[in-house]
């Protein structure tokens, strides 16, 4: 996948993870391929947690090592720093869903002042900053 450096932070959801590493672009909607390739591209600690927990079910197989370095290496992802105390405290007010690691995905995103790529039609009917 090309990627063309601009300035827009762009944090990604699992699954977009997931299917970046496993190099299936083709699940991707055009916006969200657009911005993978313009954006500074970001995951909160908690992908990696997400992807752990996944890697622990057999969804996934390889564990979150193994994933975000190598996305790293070829595409620049990075961790967002963000302190959890503060994810944690923006999560509260996510009421619309009862899945700790959207809530915690979604607020990390809105703190960094990003947009999230999300598939997930719960997340994109409530969080103004997703885009599929």
């Amino acid at each position: 996948m090309a990627r063309a450096e601009k300035p827009g932070l762009i944090h990604l959801d699992t699954p977009i993870v997931c299917w970046l590493y496993e190099a299936r672009i083709d699940l991707l909607s055009e916006p969200a391929r657009a911005a993978i390739e313009r954006g500074r591209l970001a995951v909160s600690p908690i992908v990696d947690l997400e992807l752990q927990y996944l890697h622990e079910i057999g969804r996934i197989g390889k564990g979150p090592a193994a994933v975000l370095s190598a996305l790293s290496t070829e595409i620049g992802l990075a961790l967002d720093p963000q302190p959890l105390e503060k994810i944690v405290g923006r999560a509260r007010d996510l009421h619309w869903t009862r899945d700790p690691f959207d809530r915690l995905i979604v607020a990390a995103a809105l703190l960094a002042g990003g947009r999230l790529v999300t598939k997930d039609a719960l997340i994109r009917k409530h969080c103004k900053a997703a885009l599929w």
